[in-house]
């Protein structure tokens, strides 16, 4: 079975990325950090399965304008599956994180889209159903 196992994402601040993982997904540990003064910083976030590799921009680069999402070519969204999608809601809004769109109900699974304070938007799904032809129905 053919399954992602990381996702290698250059941020403006690793702390701020992680702060916000570690809500959405309270079993990834930091597994690596490297702070190097010659280069870029990078870390890599997860759980024995999958993880985020996270770096800041080389030394001596100058990040290009921000990207807008659903508009230029990158990532749109990040999807993770959450055990409990109320309890990651109440303590995004906790910390201040902004929700994006709205989403439909549906029989087998419930979304939430939130934005970290990176500009970064993450789809948060939560399944009542291990059935993929439930999981995956488009009501």
């Amino acid at each position: 079975m053919t399954k992602i196992e990381h996702l290698n994402i250059t941020v403006p601040d690793i702390d701020e990325a992680i702060k916000f993982i570690q809500i959405v997904a309270p079993d990834f540990k930091v597994r690596k950090d490297v702070k190097s003064s010659t280069s870029h910083r990078w870390t890599h976030i997860g759980n024995d399965e999958c993880y985020f590799a996270l770096q800041e921009t080389h030394l001596g680069s100058e990040p290009e304008s921000p990207r807008k999402s659903y508009k230029n070519y990158g990532v749109n969204h990040i999807a993770i599956v959450v055990d409990d999608l109320l309890r990651v809601e109440s303590d995004l809004v906790k910390y201040g994180y902004k929700r994006s769109i709205d989403t439909p109900v549906e029989k087998h699974r419930k979304r939430l889209y939130f934005f970290d304070n990176l500009g970064f938007e993450w789809e948060l799904v939560e399944y009542s159903s291990q059935d993929p032809a439930e999981k995956f129905l488009y009501e």
